[in-house]
């Protein structure tokens, strides 16, 4: 008996269904580690060193916040005796009025509120100072603990 062989016609269609498994996969993967990403990077901020005030310019005028929250001048008296509020507003408009490109330094506790910091800062602000800066320690020439 003479067997008849059947061609069977070459296939022209490409099995995408494995590419769609992988792409699934990849989209679970993905929708998995995005949250991860946004909420649990650990950043660690870079430390600057400022620069100090250049010797040419004149002395600054400083004010000093303590714990307690009293106001401290080094211009128009007394620096230990506290000031008011009035006091710095009126002596540092007068100091910037003779003297215009005068620094202004704001030396605040550690342990004094910060809202008190901003309204020293305030104070400065009502008397004309166009820029205000802040006191820091250096934290490199400070004694290990």
């Amino acid at each position: 008996m003479a067997r008849q062989r059947v061609r069977k016609k070459p296939m022209a269609e490409m099995n995408v269904v494995p590419y769609i498994d992988v792409m699934l996969v990849m989209l679970v993967i993905f929708m998995v580690t995005a949250p991860l990403l946004q909420q649990g990077v650990q950043v660690e901020l870079p430390q600057a060193n400022a620069e100090p005030i250049p010797p040419d310019q004149s002395e600054p005028l400083e004010l000093s916040v303590d714990a307690q929250g009293n106001y401290f001048l080094n211009v128009g008296g007394d620096a230990k005796t506290p000031v008011d509020e009035d006091t710095v507003v009126q002596r540092v408009a007068a100091v910037l009025r003779v003297k215009p490109k005068t620094p202004v330094l704001v030396r605040g506790d550690r342990n004094v509120d910060y809202g008190t910091v901003v309204r020293a800062m305030v104070l400065l602000q009502q008397a004309g100072a166009p820029g205000v800066g802040l006191v820091t320690e250096d934290t490199q020439a400070a004694p290990e603990r």
